[in-house]
C-alpha cells in the first residue's frame, strides 16, 4: 500500500497516525488506478496531515484535490 510505505519512508508516525493515514487512502482509492496514482494520492494525504489537518472526514475531503488548490 503507496500510503504505509510513504509514511514510514518518512519515519515520524506513530501506530494510531498510520491507522487514520491508511483508512483514508482506502477511501480515496478508485478502482483501475495506477501505482503513480495511489503515490499522488498518499502524498497529498501525508502533506495534508503535515500541515495540521487532523480531522479524518477533513483530511479526506482535501485530499481529494490536487495539492496547492
Amino acid at each position: 500500500m503507496p500510503i504505509r510505505g510513504k509514511a514510514t519512508d518518512a519515519g515520524i508516525f506513530n501506530t494510531s497516525e498510520l491507522a487514520l493515514l491508511g483508512r483514508v487512502f482506502d477511501r480515496l482509492k478508485v478502482e483501475g488506478q495506477t501505482p503513480g496514482d495511489g503515490d499522488a494520492v498518499a502524498s497529498r494525504i501525508i502533506a495534508n496531515y503535515m500541515a495540521g489537518i487532523k480531522d479524518e472526514d477533513e483530511l479526506l475531503a482535501l485530499s481529494k484535490q490536487a495539492l496547492g488548490r
